[in-house]
């Protein structure tokens, strides 16, 4: 692709001439093709004086797009920080990303009219045509802001042109069939598309600009044109930031508290810095500095208007302003009208009133014109936006939300590995304050490795090395402080003992003293199979460690020992040529001490099957890393079944003297419930462990997926495809823009300014671990735009977990910004900020990053960031779940009969799936939207000019039927036909689903009947080792699918009643009922017009009116 060049003369460009072939990116990801559209922006020089792009967005021409295609090296990287043990990333594989920034003293785009402005003055864009060609065009609009126009053309000048009052719908993405067929559709970024819908007939003009934050400018622009036509200057002149002005003017008043209508440079910055915290004060000091340069001004004192000036330079964000003038029907305020269809559409608020958005716009509008008119200004959406109500993390997951009467080897619990070192394992210091952190931090598991020590008092320190010592007693005290302060849920103490019995009585007088009754004493049940739970557990401390046999009737036995700092000192003997050997030796337990331990008895682990016949569900045993990660690449299912009623601890292997961290989510995945964290190490493992826990309350219980607790439920750890049973969902995750980024600390470059660039990592099992990166945004740590787009499967949404990385790209010495992780189950949907930490968990004050979230279900097949039409399959490609053969005929024969009602369900779900994927797609809309959002983009041309309504939709009867009121133009027709088909499919869903799903789970119960003797019934037909254990293998997939099917369905059934009432609501927000506004919500005419998201079809045909690349 070349620059633009004076002459203005393109020729037509090939796909084989773009960037990247469509053959050679079906095989990139995402990440790796949206460079080619999202990388490169337009400079000052291209869009002339009037059009200032933000600081942040990309300026640069299509040279350097050019450049990345053909040159596989220039390529974003692909980092392996979640295949490697330690978290680190390959630094060798870590090539410099080059971004054309513009700088950040280029005036940011924060009005509309600096959207008109710019787009006068004109940007080159690129033309998408249906036959894959790609044409670089440079359009502007008229003076006369009458009509939109581009050259080179082969046409008249006065043909190559587009009446802006025939603009029909501007469309955000890639949401017309131009853009859906075209081969071109994966270079092609999804934020830098916009379409213009135009004429009578419905045409399509699908451009792409060179980022976000252009096709933002155009966007704007070109909805507000539409929506005041040759008023809009005047209208934009009318309301240019009046409740802004006239708050800023008040609180300048309040300052200038000798009304000499100025106050100073001093004061100013402190008032900016006051409503801004998170900016710096040299930046708004300079700010003012340079306007009074510009004005030749002498003194530094400041006046109302240059500190209105400076704030609305420094204080406006783009990113929000575009936001705001989509949803606010291109007006400087948002309504209580507009802002319910924003909670409710975007961010996903059930039971909306006008009243909800009065209560936010009493919280949050800070001008009193804006409260006293129930408006919402700019600056009220942005502290709305930056509230906690916005914050990534779903609040309802603050506090305790999961069931916690299951037993206990059905949580994973939050556990530290030698909880008294802070530093390494092998000459760090001991200290108490270990204790103190990790109980604090939601620890419910710590470890105490007791030792004889001097004047008779036991002593805590990892044996055969050189840590420190603390006193046994103060641990205790310690623990008895702490146990219960962040969680009441039980505590486990891993009690390492290898005292004397002289000490061990010591030790049993300090816990019996100190603890007192919080210890648990009371001993299992012989009826119960399962460990008591959590609730039943409420500020009990549980002893774990060695304990005698119910035959010891003397005051101490002989017991093995468990010694993992001799484990370690081996190792390091062994680096070091001094071969030892450490056998398992024995030693005196305590009968005193041995009866503290009831619920966790410590013994050692010989194979699966023999703990499967002979261990108790009260034994726990240890498991080193290493033997741990060997058991679940040998045996990933045995392992998960044997952690459905026995608790498991895993513990870093002694290699890591450096106290290193393993990656949780590698023994998570096997079901393993304690595994023993070094809590003072740092680091992208201890991220997840802490990111995990914090969805149950942070009480340190998090209960484990349903489909690893299940007596019978097939799930093999290292699954590298979807999990039998459980619907994969689709994560679509935009990275708007961040805040304030600090230097990292460790960095040696001088200066404060980074270039930061963000990592999106999903952990979880095999199949979902992945990673995207954003491009690098140069020399802007203070607001940079990102605007890119990510989506990824999600296969086991319960066990999967998103990480935000922010890095810098020119670093020296230390690259880390800050991060965030999140279960996945405690994403918001909407628009949300994320709140960045240390390195070391600490908050880091007004560090943002601003992004948008969807989940959605996954439609058929096809590459997982495809959509609509491209990934739905017909009924003859649809993949039905599948029964597997037993060789057992009486078990195959129950499983025949579920073969039918499992397609049925796959029918029932699948077409109504697709029903609703296409009317999306007939409303211009992408798979993220919802049904709500596809009506109200739809009403505005569901109204005839005389506000007359074509259609209307009648709710008297359940399923809300779409009657036109008129003869229909096609376009019209076919989204009555299309709406029909969703109605149509989901009402037989509706009808149909409860009686399939009976019939599944009535084979499923038949089936079960022979779980008890399967194992017999296989002997009898010949069965024996490989065949045996497959057909058992067998017979619990058949189980997990029967289950998981039955669940879908149910799940779809949901959805479809979900999908109604969002109709239902959208319809009277819209005042599209049958009836008129009588049935519906309160609300002005306007409301028609609300929506920018409005749409219609275009033109259902490849050929169009605009053939000059011809």
């Amino acid at each position: 692709m070349a620059e633009f060049g004076e002459d203005h003369s393109l020729p037509p460009l090939n796909p084989l001439d773009t960037a990247v072939s469509s053959d050679e990116a079906a095989g990139k990801t995402h990440c790796e093709v949206s460079v080619l559209n999202g990388d490169c922006g337009i400079s000052a020089k291209m869009v002339g004086s009037g059009s200032l792009v933000s600081p942040g967005s990309q300026a640069g021409g299509d040279a350097a797009n050019i450049s990345v295609g053909l040159d596989a090296k220039s390529e974003l990287p692909r980092r392996s920080s979640i295949i490697k043990q330690d978290g680190s990333r390959q630094r060798k594989e870590r090539k410099k990303t080059v971004s054309f920034s513009s700088m950040p003293t280029e005036k940011k785009i924060s009005s509309a009219s600096d959207c008109i402005s710019a787009m006068v003055d004109g940007t080159e864009l690129k033309k998408v045509r249906s036959n894959s060609r790609i044409y670089h065009r440079y359009f502007l609009l008229d003076a006369d802001m009458q009509s939109l126009r581009w050259e080179p053309s082969k046409k008249e000048s006065e043909k190559a042109k587009i009446d802006i009052k025939s603009i029909k719908e501007v469309r955000t993405g890639k949401n017309t069939d131009t853009f859906r067929t075209n081969g071109t559709y994966d270079q092609i970024s999804e934020d830098c598309a916009f379409s213009i819908i135009y004429g009578e007939n419905y045409e399509s003009l699908d451009l792409v600009a060179n980022t976000a934050d252009v096709a933002n400018i155009w966007v704007t622009g070109l909805r507000y044109l539409i929506s005041y036509g040759k008023h809009t200057l005047n209208m934009i002149e009318s309301s240019q930031n009046n409740m802004r002005s006239s708050w800023l003017g008040e609180l300048f008043d309040e300052a200038d508290i000798n009304s000499s209508k100025q106050i100073s440079i001093c004061a100013a910055v402190q008032l900016i810095k006051k409503l801004n915290p998170g900016l710096k004060n040299v930046k708004v000091e300079l700010k003012f500095k340079e306007l009074h340069k510009a004005k030749d001004k002498v003194g530094s004192d400041v006046t109302k208007e240059e500190f209105i000036e400076v704030f609305h330079d420094l204080c406006t964000r783009p990113e929000i302003y575009f936001l705001f003038v989509q949803f606010s029907s291109n007006k400087e305020f948002m309504d209580t009208k507009d802002l319910m269809i924003f909670l409710e559409a975007e961010q996903g608020m059930a039971q909306v009133s006008e009243d909800t958005s009065l209560e936010v716009i009493q919280s949050y509008e800070p001008s009193k014109e804006g409260q006293l008119r129930c408006w919402l200004s700019l600056d009220g959406f942005t502290n709305y936006l930056m509230s906690p109500e916005c914050h990534i993390f779903d609040p309802e997951h603050k506090t305790v939300c999961q069931d916690m009467n299951q037993p206990l080897s059905h949580y994973y619990i939050n556990a530290s590995h030698n909880t008294y070192l802070i530093e390494d394992q092998f000459r760090g210091p001991s200290d108490v304050t270990g204790y103190i952190r990790a109980l604090k931090m939601g620890c419910r598991s710590v470890e105490l490795d007791v030792w004889d020590g001097p004047d008779n008092e036991p002593v805590i320190y990892t044996g055969h090395t050189m840590t420190s010592q603390i006193v046994f007693r103060s641990v205790i005290d310690v623990i008895n402080k702490y146990a219960f302060v962040a969680s009441e849920f039980p505590l486990i103490l891993c009690l390492e003992n290898h005292c004397s019995l002289k000490q061990q009585r010591v030790m049993f007088q300090h816990l019996k003293k100190i603890l007192g009754d919080k210890i648990h004493l009371d001993p299992p049940k012989p009826e119960d199979s399962y460990l008591p739970s959590p609730s039943e557990l409420i500020g009990k401390i549980l002893l774990k460690g060695k304990k005698l046999n119910t035959t010891c009737t003397g005051s101490a036995g002989e017991v093995t020992d468990e010694d993992e700092g001799a484990e370690m000192s081996q190792r390091m003997s062994i680096e070091s040529a001094e071969q030892q050997i450490f056998a398992p030796k024995k030693f005196q337990l305590s009968k005193d001490l041995s009866d503290l331990v009831t619920l966790c008895k410590s013994v050692e682990f010989k194979d699966f099957p023999t703990s499967f016949q002979s261990q108790k569900q009260w034994e726990l045993c240890s498991f080193n890393e290493v033997f741990a990660s060997r058991c679940a690449s040998d045996f990933p299912g045995d392992f998960v079944n044997y952690n459905k009623k026995f608790l498991a601890r895993v513990y870093p292997s002694p290699m890591r003297i450096d106290s290193s961290n393993m990656n949780p989510q590698d023994f998570w995945k096997c079901g393993c419930q304690i595994v023993a964290m070094n809590y003072q190490t740092p680091g992208l493992m201890m991220d997840l462990n802490i990111g995990w826990f914090r969805q149950n309350g942070n009480c340190g219980y998090v209960l484990r997926p349903a489909i690893m607790r299940e007596q019978v439920s097939y799930f093999s750890a290292n699954t590298k495809d979807s999990v039998p049973g459980v619907s994969p969902q689709l994560l679509h995750i935009k990275i708007i823009s961040g805040q304030n980024f600090p230097k990292p600390k460790g960095s040696g470059a001088k200066g404060d300014v980074v270039d930061p660039y963000v990592y999106v990592e999903i952990h979880g099992i095999p199949a979902d671990c992945a990673e995207q990166r954003t491009k690098t945004v140069n020399q802007n740590g203070d607001n940079p735009l990102f605007d890119e787009s990510f989506e990824f499967q999600i296969n086991l949404p319960e066990l999967a977990m998103a990480r935000f990385v922010v890095l810098d790209d020119d670093y020296i010495g230390d690259e880390f910004i800050g991060q965030y992780t999140i279960p996945f189950e405690c994403l918001q949907p909407g628009f949300r900020h994320v709140p960045l930490q240390s390195l070391t968990g600490e908050i880091l004050p007004h560090t943002w990053l601003f992004v948008h979230v969807a989940i959605t279900n996954r439609r058929g097949g096809g590459k997982p960031h495809k959509r609509g039409l491209s990934v739905r399959k017909g009924k003859r490609s649809r993949e039905y779940a599948t029964m597997r053969v037993l060789l057992i005929k009486a078990v195959d024969d129950v499983f025949k009969t579920a073969v039918l009602p499992l397609r049925e369900a796959t029918d029932l779900r699948e077409n109504m799936q697709n029903a609703i994927v296409s009317f999306k797609e007939l409303c211009g809309l992408s798979a993220v939207a919802n049904l709500k959002q596809c009506i109200l983009a739809l009403s505005p041309r569901l109204t005839g000019p005389d506000s007359i309504p074509l259609l209307v939709f009648n709710l008297i009867d359940q399923y809300p039927t779409l009657e036109p009121q008129t003869l229909l133009p096609e376009v019209l027709k076919k989204v009555v036909t299309t709406y029909d088909m969703v109605i149509q499919t989901s009402k037989t869903l509706l009808e149909n689903s409860e009686g399939v799903c009976q019939r599944i789970l009535q084979t499923q119960k038949a089936a079960m009947e022979f779980h008890e003797n399967l194992h017999d019934l296989a002997m009898k037909e010949g069965l024996k080792g490989r065949k045996l254990h497959k057909a058992i293998e067998s017979f619990t997939w058949n189980i997990t699918i029967l289950k998981g099917q039955a669940d879908l369905l149910k799940h779809a059934r949901s959805e479809v009643q979900e999908n109604l009432k969002q109709i239902h609501y959208a319809t009277l927000t819209c005042k599209l009922s049958k009836g008129g506004s009588a049935s519906s919500s309160s609300g002005s005419s306007e409301s028609r017009n609300r929506r920018s998201l409005e749409a219609i079809p275009e033109k259902a045909t490849a050929e169009e009116e605009l053939t000059d690349e011809d």
